[in-house]
């Protein structure tokens, strides 16, 4: 017959996992979310800008502009849509 071993575990102390969590409040996490949201939006308006530079510069590149240009605006949505998803209107 086999042997069954026996696995004792060790515990591991590391100072951040014994501090308690921190909470926040409901504002805090609006204002970290809307800075995080807010660089994202950012990098769909780039990216729109520059397909938009590709297409009027280099007149021959007009598909790749194009679709830079459809891309940003992907970007845009997916996190206007996060946006709305993530925190409700309240009226």
């Amino acid at each position: 017959m086999a042997k069954k071993r026996k696995t004792t575990k060790s515990k591991k102390s590391s100072s951040f996992l014994d501090k308690p969590k921190k909470r926040l409040s409901q504002s805090q996490e609006f204002e970290i979310m809307k800075m995080v949201l807010n660089k994202f939006l950012w990098l769909g308006f780039i990216i729109m800008a520059f397909g938009l530079y590709i297409m009027l510069v280099f007149p021959d590149r007009i598909f790749k502009g194009l679709s830079l240009l459809i891309v940003g605006a992907i970007v845009l949505i997916l996190f206007t849509i996060m946006i709305v998803r993530e925190y409700e209107i309240i009226k």
